[in-house]
């Protein structure tokens, strides 16, 4: 495996454990101990310090030890865990991913925080000073029953004179092919203690014809000092426990210990003449070779010998073939790097292209044959772009999993009872999606906690429970995803929105405006209301670069808010950035494409009775716009308008168009800087001719049509309203 490729596998799985970690300690922050939950931070931490270990980065290793000590007295009882523990722990994950991160930016040598882990370590090493001192908490969780170890084994009959423990390993051939490399344990063991007369015993090597390189064919003897237990040795192998042979016999180990082991491999002589040049005496290893008089005791295995010794001694079978499925390994998951799925969206998008252009071939020759060979091909393409894009979709809980710790910690700082609830966390949205919805996300909560959210006295006058609730939910809806940050505080006061607008010349005092484009005006830069100042908002920044962030994913951000129960800040964002279905229009000669997701109908509009820019759709008002107008394109002499009824969450509207040309996979390109700032427009796409054709922003089309309907005075622009008081071309 690759040094890099490696490097950047630890990373991603420590930062996944560190997750699971923090998720552990906040469940039984808020539901009480559990003893799973504490199994699982123990578990997550050792395997963190068990993979730096393999790598050498002494740093996490010397720091996860510490708190591995103290997981390790909790779990068994002798600790509490009470809330300065809880604290102290997510403290020191903290700080464990800064380390992390050092190692990910290639700075591992370098101590990111000396201050902050000397801090922590004083408190870990206090913590483990006074469980040496102090009886266990009455309190404290049961201990799991365990065998108990010591450093010193109980004396055993006929004992070797070797102070030292013994390890043999044999690993299996293929350990190198999943990514394991045998000298990384030999490497960590040295964490454990000092390595003693380390020999390699090539006794499964082939002909140097038959040699693959890519097997693992070499075994160890050795001795290591230590004053470790037993568990602490055997620890140091779990990652390979289950393709490896591997006998730990203990300092001064008895001598049947020894012959058990001689029996277990596969040359006994030639592994007794090599115990005889450090860890036996030769009269040790002559009485090892000889008959055993009596019960010979078992030796402590960590994994049985059994499933791996075939593959050792007939290593030229395995590598040729051999039973595949006794020996072989399946993994159900596989990680790729992301630079590689967006190469493949990429040419399933080409391909598309392609597809489409064949079509249009097909279509002009009339050639049945090569039709239905084209409409074949087509829905082979559709599916490999749907099963492509499922690719790039990821629950949406990504995102949310970071927000418990974060409303733990900011209603700590604020002295409030905030309670947080997820649903929808299983949604799924584009990946590409969710590395950006962070930081908005972010922006949004900490506003909803900081202003949003009474104090306590507060709450109690308005007759509202202590605790404040803080709502995280996702949805899908109508070709997009929804997300919805609610709190039921105070919600938005209007006038003095309004007060700060005319304040700020953003409005003028006498200006109609309707609920939804009064709370829009919170989005405009350095607009804020807040009182005060205070460390996490109430210097106007932050909504602004959220609407920024929303609009360049596509989407659109919302607030609905009722003044003494809450605020809703909605986004709802299109559910992929590549590949969409759409409906083809033409005005004049010009293409353009709706997502077909937010299509209801089309109509003929010579039959709808209507006037100005509202028809009566089934007794409904509907309003709508003609795209030509839009878009100041000449009218045709002759041919008959239609209809096209989109939706947009709970609005609709209709767009007028000339021609309606059907469905199509609009493979979507991004417009340039020159066309960022017009509103009507999302994107574009190449037809199947190579013309390329504008994607219509449904979203800003029917707020326009809309606006256009409650106040006709509004201008028909195509770039929709940026805010109340103005629109850009």
């Amino acid at each position: 495996m690759d040094m890099d490729m490696a490097r950047d596998a630890l990373v991603q799985e420590a930062r996944e454990l560190l997750s699971a970690m923090e998720a552990a300690l906040l469940q039984i922050e808020s539901s009480g101990v559990d003893s799973e939950a504490i199994n699982a931070i123990f578990r997550a931490a050792h395997t963190i310090k068990g993979s730096a270990g393999l790598f050498a980065f002494n740093r996490i290793v010397s720091f996860t030890h510490i708190v591995e000590s103290v997981l390790d007295r909790v779990r068994n009882g002798v600790l509490p865990i009470d809330d300065a523990m809880l604290s102290l722990l997510l403290n020191c994950g903290d700080y464990i991913a800064q380390l992390v991160d050092a190692i990910a930016a290639r700075l591992e040598e370098v101590e990111p925080d000396p201050a902050r882990r000397a801090e922590l370590e004083a408190q870990l090493n206090l913590l483990l000073d006074e469980h040496d001192r102090a009886p266990a908490h009455p309190s404290a969780p049961a201990p799991a029953p365990a065998a108990p170890v010591s450093a010193e084994p109980v004396a055993s009959a006929d004992p070797v004179a070797s102070p030292y423990w013994h390890l043999s390993l044999r690993f299996s051939p293929d350990v190198l092919r999943m990514g394991l490399d045998p000298l990384s344990f030999l490497q960590y063991l040295g964490n454990v203690g000092t390595l003693l007369n380390l020999q390699t015993l090539p006794e499964g090597l082939p002909p140097l014809a038959q040699l693959d390189p890519e097997q693992a064919w070499i075994g160890f003897e050795l001795d290591l000092q230590s004053e470790e237990d037993r568990a602490a040795i055997d620890g140091v192998f779990d990652f390979i426990r289950d393709d490896a042979s591997i006998l730990v016999l203990p300092p001064h180990a008895a001598m049947a210990e020894y012959r058990a082991l001689l029996a277990a491999r596969n040359d006994p002589p030639m592994l007794a003449a090599l115990l005889a040049q450090g860890t036996l005496t030769a009269d040790e290893a002559a009485r090892a070779l000889l008959p055993e008089q009596a019960t010979v005791e078992s030796v402590p295995v960590i994994t049985p010998a059994a499933a791996v010794e075939p593959a050792i001694k007939a290593p030229a079978n395995t590598a040729r073939g051999g039973d595949e499925k006794k020996g072989g390994y399946e993994q159900k998951f596989i990680k790729i790097e992301v630079s590689k799925l967006d190469q493949l969206i990429d040419l399933v998008g080409e391909l598309v292209i392609a597809g489409a252009g064949a079509s249009l071939i097909a279509n002009r020759r009339k050639d049945s044959q090569f039709e239905e060979a084209v409409q074949s091909i087509a829905e082979l393409v559709e599916h490999i772009r749907d099963a492509a894009l499922n690719l790039r979709m990821v629950p949406i809980g990504e995102v949310f999993q970071r927000f418990p710790r974060v409303v733990r910690d900011i209603s700590h700082e604020l002295g409030k009872e905030i309670d947080l609830v997820v649903t929808g966390a299983d949604t799924e949205l584009d990946k590409s999606m969710v590395e950006r919805l962070s930081d908005p996300l972010m922006h949004i909560v900490r506003n909803a906690m900081d202003h949003g959210i009474e104090a306590t006295d507060a709450r109690l006058a308005a007759g509202k429970p202590v605790a404040g609730t803080l709502r995280l939910n996702a949805y899908h809806e109508s070709g997009s995803i929804v997300i919805e940050v609610s709190d039921d505080g105070r919600g938005l006061n209007k006038t003095r929105i309004l007060a700060k607008a005319v304040e700020r010349g953003l409005v003028t005092a006498d200006q109609p405006l309707t609920e939804r484009e009064v709370f829009r005006l919170i989005f405009e830069p350095g607009f804020s209301t807040a009182e005060q100042i205070t460390n996490l908002s109430g210097r106007g920044v932050g909504m602004d670069v959220v609407k920024k962030n929303i609009e360049s994913l596509r989407g659109e951000v919302e607030i609905v808010s009722t003044e003494g129960a809450g605020t809703t800040v909605r986004i709802r964002l299109p559910l992929t950035l590549a590949i969409i279905d759409g409906f083809q229009v033409m005005v004049n000669e010009s293409v353009f494409v709706i997502p077909l997701d937010l299509v209801i109908e089309c109509i003929d509009l010579a039959g709808l009775d209507g006037h100005h820019d509202i028809v009566k759709l089934r007794g409904e008002p509907l309003p709508f716009i003609r795209l030509r107008e839009l878009f100041e394109l000449p009218a045709l002499e002759h041919g008959r308008e239609s209809l096209v009824v989109v939706q947009f969450g709970q609005q609709r509207a209709g767009l007028v168009v000339d021609r309606l040309l059907g469905e199509f996979q609009a493979v979507i390109k991004p417009l340039g800087e020159l066309f960022s700032r017009i509103k009507s427009i999302s994107g574009s796409t190449i037809l199947g001719d190579g013309r390329v054709a504008l994607i219509l922003d449904v979203a800003n089309l029917v707020h326009q049509a809309v606006q256009q309907q409650a106040a006709p005075q509004n201008s028909k622009a195509g770039t929709g309203l940026v805010s109340p008081q103005k629109s850009n071309g």
